[in-house]
Parts: structure tokens; sequence; C-alpha cells
């Protein structure tokens, strides 16, 4: 059975502490967007996909609890904008969260508009969206999985079939089944081009298997494409607390004085995904990318 990153129930959601893995299995109460913010920012919680779902479950969990105007649905959707902003900078590499956010609001600003709206509908409308990305976010990653392991096993002429993961892509990534399967390795942001931005080494691992005529792999839904980036030159790179690496469990082990940059990704240009982009619609070179996205939503 594997491990739960998200435990949720209309009105309770937990996390699993990914700070305290492997030492420890310890479950902690989200009570509402600050403790889901803190808990995106300190990493407690990581992946892409699962940062999406904490903070839009977090959203969920204070709307059920009565938090936000009670009585005006323009105040509502104002109070969820704002609420939603929050989440979006917790994190800003991670794409996932940004575009839900804006889902939800689009879909909330329309339902906002409707004859006879009232804050009521609209704070059930948002714990609806939440919750059915939980089911989706299962359903995506099935397919992720199934795409990448059927187009993996068509390219090797032999029964036998070795595969290195890099970065949290399994069931602590997501809602609970997991993203990755040559080289796989996800993805928190994929531009345009297909230039991919993933946790630091990523490059490293992506030119030793070029080098090496090993098939490299991205994992990624389609919720982490960013097709309004044309490359990974604009992606947002986000940098960690220096103390991360100068710490070790609040004692400082690095000399006085040392100044350090604290990258958490690299992007990975799209030449060197030579296997290809692993989505829950397909797998695509990265230059087919943008135009199956495009077919995807339909625009």
């Amino acid at each position: 059975m594997s491990l739960e990153a998200i435990r949720y129930r209309r009105g309770s959601l937990s996390i699993l502490n990914q700070l305290l893995v492997p030492g420890q299995l310890r479950y902690e109460a989200v009570d509402g967007v600050e403790r889901a913010c803190e808990a995106i920012r300190a990493m407690e919680v990581r992946g892409a996909p699962a940062i999406a779902l904490v903070g839009c479950l977090s959203l969920a969990v204070e709307l059920h609890g009565g938090a936000g105007p009670a009585g005006d649905a323009a105040a509502l959707e104002a109070f969820v904008g704002e609420r939603l902003r929050r989440l979006v900078a917790a994190r800003p590499t991670a794409v996932n969260m940004a575009r839900e956010a804006e889902r939800l609001r689009v879909a909330l600003h329309r339902r906002a508009r409707g004859p006879g709206a009232t804050a009521q509908e609209l704070r059930d409308s948002v714990i609806e969206h939440a919750e059915a990305l939980l089911q989706k976010d299962l359903a995506d990653n099935r397919s992720i999985g199934a795409h990448g392991a059927r187009h993996i096993l068509q390219r090797v002429p032999h029964a036998g079939v070795t595969v290195l993961t890099h970065c949290n892509t399994g069931s602590l990534a997501t809602a609970g089944y997991g993203t990755a399967l040559a080289v796989v390795v996800g993805a928190d942001r994929v531009a345009a081009n297909g230039d991919t931005a993933n946790k630091i080494g990523t490059y490293q691992l992506a030119v030793a298997a070029r080098h090496h005529g090993v098939p490299f792999y991205v994992a990624a839904p389609t919720t982490s494409c960013d097709p309004a980036l044309p490359s990974g030159a604009h992606i947002p790179i986000e940098e960690r607390p220096a103390a991360e690496l100068t710490d070790f469990q609040g004692v400082r082990v690095a000399a006085p004085g040392i100044n350090v940059w604290n990258p958490a990704f690299d992007v990975t240009p799209h030449e060197l995904i030579t296997g290809g982009i692993i989505t829950e619609t397909g797998v695509y070179a990265p230059g087919e990318l943008l135009q199956a996205l495009v077919a995807a939503r339909g625009d």
C-alpha cells in the first residue's frame, strides 16, 4: 500500500509531514489557507500536483468552516481571490497551483454573475471544485503511468527495462498514485517549447543520459505545462533559505560568513528530452507539446 500525501474528507484535511519521512510518519491537520501556505513553503508537502491539491483543499476546509463573508456573493468572491493569491505566492515555480487558482477564479466569477447567486452557493461551488480535483489527479496520474509504460516498452527490443526516476514522482507528490515510471523525471513547470524546470540535479542527469544514449523522459500532468512561457528562460526559479545548506537540524555546520545561493530548480533544455514528455493525454516530443495542449484544451 502506498503512502498518502493527503487525507481529506469534507471539512477536514491532513497531510503527511514529509520533512519527517522516513523517520516518522506523522499526519498533521491543515485547518485553512494560512497553515497550507506554511506547509507548502516549508516543503512539508511537495510535488507540484500535491501543492495545488493541498492549496485548493485548504480553501475548501476554510470555507466549510464558515470563513469569509456570509451574505454577499461579490464579497465572498473577493475573499476567495485573496486567499488564492496567497497560495500561489507560497512556491512560485510550480505552476499547478497558479493554474488551478485561475480556473477556480474564472468558474467562481461566472457563477457569481449568474442570476440570484448567493454567497452560500459560491461557497459550495468552491468546495465541490476542490474535491473534484482529487479524483481528476488520480485519473490523470494513472493515465500518465499507462502512456509512459506503453511508450517505453514499445521502444525496447528486449523484455527487461531498467528505469531511473528523479524528483518526487510517486504517490507523495500527488493525490496518491504518482506520475513517473530509460530516465524519467517529474516537472514543476514545462514551457511551451518543452524546456522543463525540475529539482536541482535534473539537468546533469539529462546531460549524462544524452551522452550515454539513454532515453530521457519528463512525466507531468498538463496542469504543469505553461504554454504562456515560450522557453525555460522565462520560468521563475524559486530560491530556498540559505539555512537549508548551512545548517543541520538547527545547528550551523558551515563556516561563518559563507554566502549561499540555493535555487530549488534547474532548467533542462528541450533538446535533452530525447524520450518525450509524458502527460495524461499521451507522450509527445517537446516540439509537439504546444499543439497537443491546444488540442486537448479546445483553444
